[in-house]
């Protein structure tokens, strides 16, 4: 089973590999073909015909953004009856199996730091954020986080993480992801620790030092915090 952040970034890998190509209708053949997806059966889940699916993969029709995101999500699908065999293995080829990730969104539009403390039954420890606006989240299991990855695997990890709030789950007092986001030469716009023990004082003068914004979310528990940020995502793509 491949977990939702495995399909989305291995969904956009694809589609920016369509878009990027000098061919788009060659590069949908390749995706195609590399799912092990007949034409027919591609045609089937999207209920168009197999003529259609000809002409976009020999460019005799261009694909805009909405037909690529649909032939994507097709392969996936079937993929998905398989087990996620391929999407699994794409997660690894492209280094993007972070067993640590729990949960990840993007914002149909952006989010203001109001509406993320509503979400999260949020305490600002440190922000500067007034008119700040975030475009997704992240949410990790905090110790795992930490002991699984090395210096440039954490630089990786949070490439995916700009413009969007990372959520540290399963944290005492939040100085261990303070220290690693102290020395780390790119940051999220907002962190979120999860019910901490009690607040390290050195992690709070490490977020004010580095300026490095701050909320404690007081929800009962991972699911609930999870479930707020879900919440949050839907209203998003509703206004």
């Amino acid at each position: 089973m491949a977990t939702d952040y495995i399909v989305e970034s291995v969904a956009k890998r694809i589609a920016g590999d369509i878009v990027w190509s000098r061919n788009p209708g060659l590069a949908m053949r390749k995706w195609r073909e590399t799912f092990g997806v007949s034409q027919s059966e591609l045609s089937r889940i999207l209920r168009i015909s197999q003529s259609v699916i000809a002409d976009y993969e020999r460019n005799r029709r261009q694909p805009g953004s909405l037909m690529v995101r649909k032939y994507i999500e097709a392969l996936i699908e079937a993929d998905s009856k398989r087990g996620f065999k391929i999407v699994n293995e794409l997660g690894k080829l492209f280094s993007l199996n972070f067993p640590f990730i729990m949960d990840m969104s993007d914002f149909v539009r952006p989010v203001s730091f109001q509406e993320v403390i509503m979400a999260v039954d949020g305490i600002p420890v440190m922000a500067n954020l007034t008119n700040a606006q975030f475009y997704g989240y992240v949410v990790t299991d905090s110790p795992k986080t930490i002991i699984s990855l090395s210096g440039m695997e954490f630089y990786q990890f949070l490439s995916i993480t700009l413009n969007k709030i990372l959520v540290f789950t399963k944290v005492s007092s939040g100085r261990s992801p303070m220290i690693a986001l102290k020395i780390a030469p790119m940051r999220p716009r907002l962190v979120i620790l999860h019910r901490p023990l009690k607040m390290d004082p050195l992690s709070i003068y490490i977020a004010n030092m580095e300026g490095i914004n701050v909320i404690v979310s007081t929800k009962r528990t991972e699911e609930d915090l999870i479930e707020g940020l879900k919440k949050l995502a839907l209203q998003s793509s509703l206004k």
